[in-house]
């Protein structure tokens, strides 16, 4: 079987999206024969089969004003290729990725598409009549957790699959480092009191901005909390001003993007996930996975991987998440650790993923 995995971009910044389509194509099977296209930038890629990078203009990638006319152009161009690679199935990068493509494959009837969503996206009235119109039998539609399936189905009015990522178990584990180990790789100091983490793009969605003034209060109150923050983003002179205002360096840590993120996630005695929104919330898992508990931004989709045991907050209350910054210090870290892992169900859910993986690639 050949299969284009189509991205819209390479780098760091999609680099959870990647993941995703790495260990979805991972089930593909050994006959399998995989092609990875960059349409923007280069870089990070899934790290299965070959890479190919398109260059393709931004603006004519979203099509519009005047660029739209370059749309038949770069159709023409993927066309070509993708009859010149024999692909028998694409695995397209949301509907960004679908509304150029999709529209071509018209004219390339021996190609099925299976369209991923990682996140909320406002559906365009084109883009739910594309989804509709496109041939059933050749078309699949997944989504990356119950909650975003359940919305899609209702937008689109077709059978959205769910496809909860989810990480094999003893593969995360294998190459965890101590707590020690992993502080010392972030340059964090050896404190006896709290170390909180967070996790994430340094982007307004992500709340970091909100948890700084949360963390502040806390602090004050409580004067042996450590914050670390892994991830980079164009938040980052913004954030910095704030801890420096606040008066909180060498208590808030930027420790910029890591390529070795999932070995970290013990040098933290808690994981705290402030997000806005969130398709999915990867580092949910790898937390948890790692014995690290969680709080977490009271969003559906947190819900729905932890139950009733993630220690739920209102998103942008800067009050609650004080509170329950403090409260982190009192409660027992292994005990909450302990539930999360059992409502998330690990070995459970990675089974489903990988049934779940096999199906939508072969269907």
């Amino acid at each position: 079987m050949n299969i284009v995995n189509m991205m819209w971009a390479g780098g760091t910044p999609y680099m959870s999206i990647h993941k995703v389509h790495r260990q979805v194509l991972s089930h593909a099977g050994a006959d399998a024969r995989i092609s990875n296209w960059l349409l923007l930038g280069s870089g990070l890629c899934c790290g299965l089969g070959s890479t190919r990078e398109w260059h393709m203009p931004s603006r004519a990638l979203k099509g519009r004003h005047f660029w739209r006319l370059l749309r038949p152009w770069l159709r023409m161009r993927l066309r070509k290729a993708l009859n010149e690679a024999q692909a028998e199935v694409v695995l397209l990068d949301g509907v960004g990725v679908a509304r150029l493509v999709l529209p071509l494959l018209q004219q390339v009837p021996q190609v099925r598409a299976k369209v991923l969503f990682h996140g909320k996206t406002r559906l365009s009235a084109s883009d739910v009549r594309l989804l509709r119109m496109f041939p059933a039998e050749r078309l699949s539609i997944a989504a990356v957790s119950q909650t975003l399936a359940t919305s899609l189905e209702h937008d689109l009015g077709r059978p959205v699959q769910t496809l909860r990522m989810a990480l094999d178990p003893l593969a995360f584990a294998e190459p965890l480092l101590s707590r020690d180990a992993a502080r010392q790789a972030l340059q964090l100091p050896q404190v006896a009191g709290v170390m909180l983490g967070a996790v994430g793009r340094l982007v307004e969605s992500k709340g970091f901005e909100m948890l700084i003034e949360a963390f502040a209060k806390a602090s004050a109150r409580q004067s042996d909390l450590q914050l670390a923050i892994i991830g980079e983003g164009p938040l980052r002179a913004v954030l910095q001003a704030r801890i420096d205002a606040l008066g909180l360096a060498g208590r808030v840590h930027l420790s910029g993007h890591r390529d070795d993120l999932q070995q970290l996630y013990r040098a933290f005695d808690w994981l705290l996930v402030p997000s806005r929104s969130e398709g999915l919330g990867l580092v949910v898992q790898e937390a948890v996975m790692a014995d690290v508990p969680v709080v977490c931004s009271d969003l559906q989709v947190f819900r729905e991987q932890l139950q009733d045991t993630g220690g739920y907050l209102p998103v942008t209350n800067e009050n609650a998440w004080a509170e329950a910054i403090e409260r982190c210090a009192s409660l027992s870290a292994p005990a909450v650790a302990a539930r999360q892992r059992q409502a998330l169900a690990p070995e459970q859910a990675w089974q489903a993923f990988c049934n779940g993986s096999q199906s939508l690639l072969r269907s």
